[in-house]
Protein backbone atom coordinates (compact mmCIF):
# COMPACT_ATOMS: atom_id res chain seq x y z
CA UNK A 1 0.00 0.00 0.00
CA UNK A 2 1.22 3.15 -0.94
CA UNK A 3 -0.22 5.07 1.89
CA UNK A 4 0.23 8.48 1.30
CA UNK A 5 -1.02 9.71 4.31
CA UNK A 6 -1.35 13.56 4.80
CA UNK A 7 -2.81 16.43 6.83
CA UNK A 8 -2.50 14.54 10.24
CA UNK A 9 -3.49 10.80 9.04
CA UNK A 10 -0.81 8.48 10.54
CA UNK A 11 -0.43 10.95 13.20
CA UNK A 12 -3.33 9.70 14.82
CA UNK A 13 -2.71 6.69 13.54
CA UNK A 14 -0.26 5.68 16.60
CA UNK A 15 -2.51 6.73 19.39
CA UNK A 16 -2.59 4.10 22.35
CA UNK A 17 -0.55 3.31 24.86
CA UNK A 18 1.13 -0.23 25.64
CA UNK A 19 -1.25 -2.70 28.01
CA UNK A 20 1.14 -4.30 30.57
CA UNK A 21 4.20 -5.90 29.38
CA UNK A 22 6.47 -6.55 26.15
CA UNK A 23 4.27 -9.44 25.24
CA UNK A 24 1.72 -11.51 25.75
CA UNK A 25 -2.05 -11.14 23.65
CA UNK A 26 -2.62 -7.60 24.32
CA UNK A 27 0.53 -6.42 22.05
CA UNK A 28 -0.25 -9.03 19.05
CA UNK A 29 -1.56 -7.86 16.05
CA UNK A 30 -5.34 -8.12 15.73
CA UNK A 31 -6.11 -11.40 14.26
CA UNK A 32 -6.12 -11.89 10.53
CA UNK A 33 -3.98 -8.88 10.33
CA UNK A 34 0.00 -8.57 9.42
CA UNK A 35 2.08 -7.71 12.03
CA UNK A 36 3.74 -5.36 9.47
CA UNK A 37 0.55 -3.18 9.51
CA UNK A 38 0.06 -2.82 12.93
CA UNK A 39 1.75 0.00 15.79
CA UNK A 40 2.08 -0.18 19.34
CA UNK A 41 3.31 2.88 21.55
CA UNK A 42 5.52 2.51 24.18
CA UNK A 43 4.25 4.50 27.15
CA UNK A 44 5.85 8.10 26.79
CA UNK A 45 4.81 7.75 23.17
CA UNK A 46 0.82 7.04 24.23
CA UNK A 47 0.71 9.68 27.05
CA UNK A 48 2.17 12.44 24.32
CA UNK A 49 -0.14 11.32 21.96
CA UNK A 50 -2.85 10.90 23.80
CA UNK A 51 -2.46 14.57 25.33
CA UNK A 52 -3.32 15.45 21.58
CA UNK A 53 -6.20 12.74 21.27
CA UNK A 54 -8.36 14.66 24.25
CA UNK A 55 -8.55 17.67 22.24
CA UNK A 56 -10.22 16.80 19.12
CA UNK A 57 -13.59 16.53 18.38
CA UNK A 58 -15.55 13.81 16.35
CA UNK A 59 -15.81 15.01 12.58
CA UNK A 60 -12.76 17.73 12.87
CA UNK A 61 -10.28 18.63 10.03
CA UNK A 62 -6.89 17.31 10.71
CA UNK A 63 -5.01 19.41 8.54
CA UNK A 64 -3.19 22.12 11.03
CA UNK A 65 -3.22 19.56 13.65
CA UNK A 66 0.69 18.84 14.92
CA UNK A 67 1.66 15.50 15.28
CA UNK A 68 4.99 13.69 16.99
CA UNK A 69 7.74 13.05 15.06
CA UNK A 70 8.00 9.11 16.42
CA UNK A 71 4.48 8.55 13.44
CA UNK A 72 6.33 10.14 10.89
CA UNK A 73 7.96 7.84 8.18
CA UNK A 74 11.12 8.92 7.26
CA UNK A 75 10.15 10.50 3.62
CA UNK A 76 8.26 12.95 2.02
CA UNK A 77 5.34 11.95 0.48
CA UNK A 78 5.77 13.67 -2.78
CA UNK A 79 8.38 10.24 -2.47
CA UNK A 80 6.01 8.35 -1.32
CA UNK A 81 4.43 8.60 -4.69
CA UNK A 82 7.04 6.71 -6.51
CA UNK A 83 5.63 3.74 -5.00
CA UNK A 84 2.65 3.67 -7.93
CA UNK A 85 5.50 3.57 -10.47
CA UNK A 86 7.26 0.55 -8.89
CA UNK A 87 5.71 -1.57 -11.16
CA UNK A 88 5.03 0.75 -14.19
CA UNK A 89 6.34 -1.97 -16.37
CA UNK A 90 3.00 -4.06 -16.09
CA UNK A 91 1.77 -1.57 -18.77
CA UNK A 92 4.49 -1.78 -21.06
CA UNK A 93 4.42 -3.69 -24.17
CA UNK A 94 2.07 -4.53 -26.77
CA UNK A 95 -1.65 -2.93 -25.88
CA UNK A 96 -4.04 -5.56 -26.85
CA UNK A 97 -4.90 -6.33 -23.39
CA UNK A 98 -4.65 -2.14 -22.24
CA UNK A 99 -7.42 -1.75 -19.79
CA UNK A 100 -6.66 -4.50 -17.65
CA UNK A 101 -2.51 -3.17 -18.23
CA UNK A 102 -3.62 -0.15 -16.78
CA UNK A 103 -5.84 -1.80 -13.74
CA UNK A 104 -3.21 -3.97 -12.87
CA UNK A 105 -0.50 -1.00 -12.59
CA UNK A 106 -3.18 0.94 -10.37
CA UNK A 107 -3.92 -1.80 -8.19
CA UNK A 108 -0.05 -3.22 -7.96
CA UNK A 109 0.74 0.03 -5.99
CA UNK A 110 -0.58 -0.78 -2.94
CA UNK A 111 1.42 -3.12 -1.76
CA UNK A 112 4.76 -0.97 -0.78
CA UNK A 113 4.44 0.66 2.53
CA UNK A 114 6.19 0.96 5.56
CA UNK A 115 6.30 -1.51 8.52
CA UNK A 116 3.83 -0.31 11.40
CA UNK A 117 1.39 2.52 10.80
CA UNK A 118 3.39 5.33 9.70
CA UNK A 119 2.70 8.44 7.93
CA UNK A 120 5.36 10.28 5.45
CA UNK A 121 6.37 14.00 5.99
CA UNK A 122 3.93 16.67 4.95
CA UNK A 123 5.46 18.47 1.84
CA UNK A 124 6.24 22.05 2.02
CA UNK A 125 4.97 24.37 -0.33
CA UNK A 126 7.45 24.61 -3.18
CA UNK A 127 8.78 21.42 -2.37
CA UNK A 128 9.63 19.05 -5.23
CA UNK A 129 10.94 15.37 -5.70
CA UNK A 130 12.58 14.47 -8.55
CA UNK A 131 13.84 10.88 -9.77
CA UNK A 132 14.74 8.40 -13.04
CA UNK A 133 14.47 4.78 -13.79
CA UNK A 134 16.50 2.94 -15.81
CA UNK A 135 14.72 -0.44 -16.71
CA UNK A 136 16.10 -3.97 -17.84
CA UNK A 137 15.01 -3.76 -21.51
CA UNK A 138 17.40 -0.11 -21.32
CA UNK A 139 15.16 2.46 -21.60
CA UNK A 140 14.75 5.18 -18.87
CA UNK A 141 11.53 6.89 -16.82
CA UNK A 142 11.51 10.48 -15.37
CA UNK A 143 9.27 11.28 -12.54
CA UNK A 144 9.05 15.29 -10.49
CA UNK A 145 6.35 15.80 -8.22
CA UNK A 146 5.84 19.14 -6.63
CA UNK A 147 3.85 20.72 -3.76
CA UNK A 148 1.75 23.17 -5.52
CA UNK A 149 -0.73 24.30 -2.74
CA UNK A 150 -0.14 24.49 1.16
CA UNK A 151 -4.05 25.80 1.65
CA UNK A 152 -5.41 23.33 0.77
CA UNK A 153 -2.53 20.78 0.47
CA UNK A 154 -1.89 19.34 -3.11
CA UNK A 155 0.54 17.64 -4.76
CA UNK A 156 1.37 17.77 -8.31
CA UNK A 157 2.92 14.54 -10.12
CA UNK A 158 4.22 13.95 -13.46
CA UNK A 159 5.79 10.99 -14.92
CA UNK A 160 7.24 9.46 -18.16
CA UNK A 161 8.72 6.77 -20.21
CA UNK A 162 9.04 7.87 -23.43
CA UNK A 163 10.50 5.01 -25.20
CA UNK A 164 7.81 2.86 -23.82
CA UNK A 165 4.80 5.33 -24.61
CA UNK A 166 3.81 5.69 -21.10
CA UNK A 167 2.29 8.86 -19.40
CA UNK A 168 1.03 9.46 -15.90
CA UNK A 169 0.24 12.66 -14.82
CA UNK A 170 -1.87 13.58 -11.03
CA UNK A 171 -2.35 14.89 -8.15
CA UNK A 172 -3.40 14.12 -4.62
CA UNK A 173 -5.78 16.37 -2.28
CA UNK A 174 -6.05 14.44 0.71
CA UNK A 175 -7.71 15.73 3.84
CA UNK A 176 -7.84 13.73 7.08
CA UNK A 177 -11.27 14.12 9.46
CA UNK A 178 -11.50 11.93 13.83
CA UNK A 179 -13.86 9.60 13.98
CA UNK A 180 -13.49 8.85 17.16
CA UNK A 181 -11.15 5.11 17.25
CA UNK A 182 -9.97 6.16 13.95
CA UNK A 183 -9.00 8.67 11.31
CA UNK A 184 -10.14 8.82 7.82
CA UNK A 185 -8.24 10.30 5.17
CA UNK A 186 -10.34 10.97 2.06
CA UNK A 187 -7.99 10.85 -0.77
CA UNK A 188 -9.28 13.16 -3.06
CA UNK A 189 -7.34 13.98 -6.61
CA UNK A 190 -6.71 11.60 -9.61
CA UNK A 191 -4.16 9.52 -11.77
CA UNK A 192 -4.15 10.37 -15.42
CA UNK A 193 -2.83 7.38 -17.49
CA UNK A 194 -1.91 8.01 -21.23
CA UNK A 195 -0.78 5.28 -23.31
CA UNK A 196 0.91 7.48 -26.23
CA UNK A 197 0.93 4.59 -28.30
CA UNK A 198 -2.51 4.67 -28.43
CA UNK A 199 -4.23 7.93 -28.16
CA UNK A 200 -6.95 7.16 -29.42
CA UNK A 201 -7.98 5.28 -26.02
CA UNK A 202 -7.32 8.70 -24.73
CA UNK A 203 -6.79 9.04 -20.80
CA UNK A 204 -7.36 6.23 -18.14
CA UNK A 205 -8.32 8.06 -15.52
CA UNK A 206 -8.16 6.44 -11.54
CA UNK A 207 -9.20 7.75 -8.52
CA UNK A 208 -8.21 6.15 -4.90
CA UNK A 209 -9.96 4.77 -2.00
CA UNK A 210 -10.09 6.10 1.33
CA UNK A 211 -7.82 5.17 4.26
CA UNK A 212 -8.29 4.44 7.59
CA UNK A 213 -6.18 4.39 11.04
CA UNK A 214 -7.80 1.98 13.36
CA UNK A 215 -7.92 1.67 16.89
CA UNK A 216 -6.27 4.60 17.45
CA UNK A 217 -8.03 5.01 21.31
CA UNK A 218 -8.54 0.95 21.97
CA UNK A 219 -7.87 -2.00 20.50
CA UNK A 220 -4.63 -2.37 17.94
CA UNK A 221 -3.71 0.19 15.94
CA UNK A 222 -4.17 -1.07 11.99
CA UNK A 223 -4.07 0.58 8.87
CA UNK A 224 -6.67 -0.14 6.19
CA UNK A 225 -7.94 0.73 2.82
CA UNK A 226 -11.60 1.38 2.13
CA UNK A 227 -14.53 2.30 0.17
CA UNK A 228 -14.96 2.36 -3.99
CA UNK A 229 -12.49 3.86 -6.39
CA UNK A 230 -12.48 3.68 -10.07
CA UNK A 231 -10.80 2.89 -13.55
CA UNK A 232 -12.10 4.76 -16.29
CA UNK A 233 -11.79 4.76 -20.20
CA UNK A 234 -13.96 7.32 -21.97
CA UNK A 235 -13.52 6.87 -25.07
CA UNK A 236 -13.50 2.66 -25.34
CA UNK A 237 -16.21 2.80 -22.32
CA UNK A 238 -13.83 0.26 -20.33
CA UNK A 239 -15.08 0.82 -16.38
CA UNK A 240 -13.46 -1.16 -13.01
CA UNK A 241 -15.41 -0.38 -9.61
CA UNK A 242 -12.70 -1.38 -7.52
CA UNK A 243 -14.27 -1.61 -3.69
CA UNK A 244 -11.72 -1.79 -0.37
CA UNK A 245 -12.94 -3.87 1.72
CA UNK A 246 -12.46 -3.04 5.22
CA UNK A 247 -12.94 -5.52 8.04
CA UNK A 248 -16.00 -5.80 9.71
CA UNK A 249 -16.60 -5.82 13.64
CA UNK A 250 -17.37 -9.68 13.70
CA UNK A 251 -16.54 -10.98 10.29
CA UNK A 252 -14.51 -10.10 7.41
CA UNK A 253 -11.03 -10.15 6.76
CA UNK A 254 -8.15 -8.00 6.10
CA UNK A 255 -6.61 -5.92 2.73
CA UNK A 256 -9.78 -7.66 0.18
CA UNK A 257 -10.47 -5.87 -2.69
CA UNK A 258 -12.81 -6.57 -5.51
CA UNK A 259 -14.12 -4.93 -8.59
CA UNK A 260 -15.97 -5.78 -12.19
CA UNK A 261 -15.06 -5.07 -15.31
CA UNK A 262 -17.80 -3.52 -17.66
CA UNK A 263 -17.35 -2.83 -21.07
CA UNK A 264 -20.85 0.14 -21.36
CA UNK A 265 -23.56 -1.64 -19.96
CA UNK A 266 -21.98 -5.34 -20.26
CA UNK A 267 -20.18 -7.27 -17.28
CA UNK A 268 -17.19 -8.48 -18.71
CA UNK A 269 -14.45 -9.59 -16.26
CA UNK A 270 -14.09 -9.64 -12.18
CA UNK A 271 -11.66 -8.86 -10.12
CA UNK A 272 -10.41 -10.27 -6.40
CA UNK A 273 -7.88 -10.94 -4.07
CA UNK A 274 -5.55 -9.02 -1.50
CA UNK A 275 -4.18 -5.73 -2.25
CA UNK A 276 -1.27 -6.58 0.16
CA UNK A 277 -0.01 -9.41 -2.13
CA UNK A 278 -2.06 -11.03 -4.90
CA UNK A 279 -5.31 -10.71 -7.07
CA UNK A 280 -6.78 -12.43 -10.01
CA UNK A 281 -8.92 -11.58 -12.81
CA UNK A 282 -11.27 -14.07 -14.05
CA UNK A 283 -13.27 -13.25 -17.73
CA UNK A 284 -17.18 -13.64 -17.34
CA UNK A 285 -16.96 -14.72 -21.26
CA UNK A 286 -15.09 -18.05 -20.38
CA UNK A 287 -14.29 -18.78 -16.76
CA UNK A 288 -10.85 -18.39 -17.43
CA UNK A 289 -8.88 -17.04 -14.51
CA UNK A 290 -5.18 -15.39 -14.47
CA UNK A 291 -3.00 -14.17 -11.70
CA UNK A 292 -3.55 -10.31 -12.74
CA UNK A 293 -0.72 -9.29 -9.52
CA UNK A 294 1.36 -11.30 -7.69
CA UNK A 295 3.69 -9.01 -5.19
CA UNK A 296 5.83 -11.92 -4.35
CA UNK A 297 6.59 -12.06 -8.15
CA UNK A 298 7.09 -9.04 -9.02
CA UNK A 299 10.68 -7.06 -8.88
CA UNK A 300 10.14 -3.27 -7.16
CA UNK A 301 11.59 -0.94 -9.80
CA UNK A 302 14.90 0.94 -8.31
CA UNK A 303 15.04 4.34 -8.79
CA UNK A 304 17.98 7.01 -8.82
CA UNK A 305 18.27 10.58 -7.31
CA UNK A 306 21.49 12.75 -7.23
CA UNK A 307 23.69 12.58 -3.92
CA UNK A 308 21.86 15.67 -1.24
CA UNK A 309 24.57 17.88 -1.74
CA UNK A 310 23.52 18.28 -5.67
CA UNK A 311 20.61 18.50 -4.82
CA UNK A 312 18.75 22.02 -4.21
CA UNK A 313 17.65 23.07 -0.95
CA UNK A 314 13.78 22.50 -1.10
CA UNK A 315 14.10 19.14 -2.66
CA UNK A 316 12.55 16.71 -0.45
CA UNK A 317 15.65 14.49 1.02
CA UNK A 318 17.78 17.65 1.02
CA UNK A 319 14.74 19.30 2.84
CA UNK A 320 14.13 16.84 5.31
CA UNK A 321 17.78 15.38 5.79
CA UNK A 322 18.28 16.50 9.43
CA UNK A 323 14.76 14.80 10.14
CA UNK A 324 15.50 11.65 7.98
CA UNK A 325 18.68 11.21 9.87
CA UNK A 326 17.03 12.13 13.86
CA UNK A 327 14.35 9.65 12.83
CA UNK A 328 16.87 6.36 11.38
CA UNK A 329 19.12 7.20 14.85
CA UNK A 330 15.84 7.15 16.89
CA UNK A 331 16.25 10.73 18.23
CA UNK A 332 12.51 12.03 19.01
CA UNK A 333 14.18 15.61 20.11
CA UNK A 334 16.49 16.17 17.17
CA UNK A 335 13.55 15.18 14.69
CA UNK A 336 11.05 17.40 16.37
CA UNK A 337 13.74 20.55 16.59
CA UNK A 338 14.29 19.03 12.75
CA UNK A 339 10.68 19.17 11.57
CA UNK A 340 10.50 22.44 13.12
CA UNK A 341 12.89 24.41 11.79
CA UNK A 342 11.16 23.64 8.09
CA UNK A 343 7.96 24.70 9.10
CA UNK A 344 9.16 27.66 11.20
CA UNK A 345 11.02 28.48 7.72
CA UNK A 346 8.24 28.04 5.71
CA UNK A 347 6.00 30.29 7.89
CA UNK A 348 8.69 33.18 7.24
CA UNK A 349 8.26 32.79 3.85
CA UNK A 350 4.09 32.96 3.83
CA UNK A 351 4.23 36.13 6.20
CA UNK A 352 6.92 38.01 3.74
CA UNK A 353 4.92 37.07 0.63
CA UNK A 354 2.30 38.53 2.48
CA UNK A 355 4.26 41.69 3.11
CA UNK A 356 4.90 41.93 -0.25
CA UNK A 357 2.01 40.93 -2.01
CA UNK A 358 3.44 38.37 -4.04
CA UNK A 359 1.83 34.99 -4.42
CA UNK A 360 3.70 31.75 -5.09
CA UNK A 361 4.68 30.65 -8.53
CA UNK A 362 4.61 26.72 -8.48
CA UNK A 363 8.26 25.85 -10.44
CA UNK A 364 7.42 22.46 -12.65
CA UNK A 365 3.39 22.69 -12.92
CA UNK A 366 0.63 24.99 -13.93
CA UNK A 367 -3.71 24.71 -13.58
CA UNK A 368 -5.37 24.09 -16.87
CA UNK A 369 -8.34 25.58 -18.20
CA UNK A 370 -10.24 22.30 -16.50
CA UNK A 371 -8.46 23.24 -12.96
CA UNK A 372 -5.94 20.16 -13.51
CA UNK A 373 -2.60 20.34 -12.47
CA UNK A 374 -0.44 19.45 -15.63
CA UNK A 375 3.44 19.80 -15.89
CA UNK A 376 4.39 23.14 -17.48
CA UNK A 377 6.37 20.96 -20.19
CA UNK A 378 3.29 20.25 -22.15
CA UNK A 379 2.79 23.17 -22.76
CA UNK A 380 4.20 25.22 -25.77
CA UNK A 381 5.53 22.49 -28.28
CA UNK A 382 5.03 19.74 -25.97
CA UNK A 383 7.25 16.53 -25.73
CA UNK A 384 9.19 15.29 -29.21
CA UNK A 385 7.78 12.65 -30.76
CA UNK A 386 11.23 10.75 -30.61
CA UNK A 387 12.24 8.99 -27.77
CA UNK A 388 15.92 9.59 -28.13
CA UNK A 389 14.94 13.17 -28.45
CA UNK A 390 11.37 13.27 -25.58
CA UNK A 391 14.59 11.97 -23.03
CA UNK A 392 16.99 15.00 -23.41
CA UNK A 393 14.08 17.19 -23.56
CA UNK A 394 12.48 15.69 -20.42
CA UNK A 395 15.99 15.52 -18.94
CA UNK A 396 17.30 19.05 -19.65
CA UNK A 397 13.94 20.65 -17.93
CA UNK A 398 13.88 18.20 -14.85
CA UNK A 399 17.55 18.95 -14.24
CA UNK A 400 18.00 22.35 -15.61
CA UNK A 401 21.73 22.47 -14.44
CA UNK A 402 22.26 18.73 -14.69
CA UNK A 403 22.26 16.18 -17.24
CA UNK A 404 21.60 12.77 -15.59
CA UNK A 405 24.88 10.84 -15.75
CA UNK A 406 24.71 6.64 -15.41
CA UNK A 407 24.51 6.09 -12.25
CA UNK A 408 26.80 3.26 -10.33
CA UNK A 409 25.97 0.26 -9.85
CA UNK A 410 23.34 0.01 -6.85
CA UNK A 411 25.14 -1.39 -3.51
CA UNK A 412 23.69 -1.73 -0.37
CA UNK A 413 25.39 1.26 1.05
CA UNK A 414 23.61 3.14 -1.84
CA UNK A 415 20.07 2.39 -0.78
CA UNK A 416 20.85 3.18 2.97
CA UNK A 417 18.67 6.39 3.71
CA UNK A 418 20.95 9.81 2.75
CA UNK A 419 23.29 11.22 5.11
CA UNK A 420 23.10 15.59 6.14
CA UNK A 421 24.79 16.68 3.41
CA UNK A 422 25.98 20.51 3.58
CA UNK A 423 23.46 23.29 2.48
CA UNK A 424 25.07 25.36 -0.22
CA UNK A 425 23.99 29.18 -0.81
CA UNK A 426 20.05 28.51 -1.87
CA UNK A 427 19.09 29.04 -5.48
CA UNK A 428 16.39 31.32 -7.09
CA UNK A 429 13.32 29.35 -6.66
CA UNK A 430 11.62 31.04 -10.43
CA UNK A 431 10.52 28.46 -12.88
CA UNK A 432 12.99 26.92 -14.82
CA UNK A 433 12.73 28.07 -18.96
CA UNK A 434 11.26 25.28 -20.80
CA UNK A 435 14.36 23.93 -23.18
CA UNK A 436 13.89 23.54 -27.30
CA UNK A 437 13.44 20.12 -28.68
CA UNK A 438 17.11 18.40 -28.20
CA UNK A 439 18.83 15.73 -30.31
CA UNK A 440 19.46 12.86 -29.85
CA UNK A 441 21.56 12.20 -26.30
CA UNK A 442 25.25 12.01 -26.20
CA UNK A 443 26.60 10.19 -23.19
CA UNK A 444 27.20 13.39 -21.01
CA UNK A 445 28.95 13.08 -17.93
CA UNK A 446 27.14 15.31 -14.67
CA UNK A 447 28.54 16.77 -11.90
CA UNK A 448 28.47 13.20 -10.14
CA UNK A 449 26.58 9.81 -10.39
CA UNK A 450 22.81 9.38 -9.41
CA UNK A 451 22.88 7.38 -6.20
CA UNK A 452 20.26 4.56 -6.14
CA UNK A 453 17.17 4.50 -4.40
CA UNK A 454 14.97 2.02 -3.06
CA UNK A 455 11.28 2.28 -4.04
Amino acid sequence: MMGLLSGLQGGANNVRKRVGGGSGDQDRAPEGSNPDDTSILDENEGSIVMSIISQLRIGMDLQRVAFPTFVLEPRSMLERITDFMSHPDLIFGQPEERFIRVLRYYLSGWHIKPKGVKKPYNPVLGEFFRCRYDYPNGTQAFYIAEQVSHHPPISAYFYISPANKVRIVGELRPKSKFLGNSVMTVMEGENRVLLMGKPEDGEYVISMPNMYARGILFGKMVLELGDMCAVKCEKTGMVCDVEFKTKGFFSGGYNGVSGRVKQGNTDIAEVSGLWSSSMEYKSLKTNDKRVLFDAAKENIVEKFVYPEEEQEPNESQRLWTKLTDAIHHKDMEAATDAKSAVENAQREAARKREETGTKHVPRFFEQNKAGQWVPKILGGNGIPSNPDAAVKFVEEWIWPKQTAAQPSSPSKAANKAPAPAPAPAPTSSAPAPTPAPAPAPTSAGSPGAISATSS
